[in-house]
């Protein structure tokens, strides 16, 4: 009997825990939930029944959509594109720079490297309405104001957690694999692509899939450098969705975050794994 006591409080402990998980899971899912309930329902009982289901006379099927996409003299696939190409330059930019960044910080041992370490390190902690204003200003002087050019701010301000993972992952690489490759003939370059990038593939996962979920939702950035009556990213375009006198359709609304947050759902859930992976390795060293 005395041993079952034990057992006993370590299922009403867990029981405990997973009672306290779920609930937590449900405030952090409710939100979601709501958006997708409203996302069906007409823009007048968004506002009265906002969690109820949308049955019956509150149903509007796929209106709040189409509405959404069509609304006002900018389309919503050009919205999407933007979106879309933001965020693909950017990632791309901030993994392959920032990759090859880290590998010369770590392998480098000097006073100048430990400095732009702790400085991008440092960058993590300063609040972006800091420097927004400055920033806009800057962005418009080197024309870096459009969804072209605008991936190289991205990548000034994604390079600190993304410098900071693969310098952690780098440094528990083994230094002897570059050393063999050096000795094969290889040079910094050739080694770096061929020897220690497919080495970064965990933490590269892990840092894109940070990033994407950032760029493609962000808000602030894009309506402070980019001319919004040219270029609207998805964000800016919901931004948009008001009728005369201000008046928001809180259906339509709706309609588009759900769409524009389905595919980082996705995204996510297929890539969430990496993302554990990629942390515990870069956690390993620095």
């Amino acid at each position: 009997m005395d041993k079952g006591k034990p057992l006993s409080a370590e299922r009403r402990r867990k029981t405990i825990m997973s009672v306290v998980l779920a609930v937590i899971c449900i405030i952090y899912v409710l939100p979601v939930l709501t958006v997708v309930i409203n996302s069906f329902k007409y823009n007048t009982y968004v506002k009265t029944d906002t969690f109820a289901l949308p049955l019956g006379e509150m149903w509007a099927g796929f209106k709040n959509f189409i509405k959404g996409m069509t609304f006002g003299n900018y389309p919503f696939w050009k919205s999407a594109a933007y979106s879309l190409s933001i965020t693909v330059l950017s990632m791309a930019l901030i993994l392959l720079f920032t990759s090859m960044a880290a590998w010369y910080i770590a392998r480098v041992d000097s006073l100048v490297c430990k400095a732009i370490y702790y400085l991008c390190v440092f960058s993590m902690v300063v609040p972006f309405q800091m420097v927004m204003f400055t920033l806009s200003k800057t962005a418009d002087k080197l024309h870096l104001n459009t969804p072209w050019t605008i991936p190289i701010v991205y990548l000034g301000f994604g390079a600190g957690l993304a410098i900071f993972m693969f310098v952690g992952f780098v440094k528990s690489i083994p230094i002897e694999i570059e050393e063999a490759a050096a000795i094969d003939g290889c040079g910094p370059i050739r080694t770096f692509f061929s020897v220690v990038l497919p080495m970064l593939k965990p933490t590269m996962i892990s840092v894109g899939i940070l990033e994407i979920m950032w760029v493609w939702n962000d808000y602030l950035l894009p309506a402070l450098v980019l001319d919004i009556n040219e270029y609207r990213t998805i964000p800016i375009h919901i931004q948009y969705l008001k009728g005369s006198y201000g008046t928001v359709d809180l259906g339509a609304t709706m309609a588009l975050i759900l769409m524009s947050i389905i595919p980082v759902i996705v995204f996510y859930l297929l890539c969430q794994k990496h993302i554990i992976k990629g942390v515990a390795a870069g956690a390993v060293k620095g």
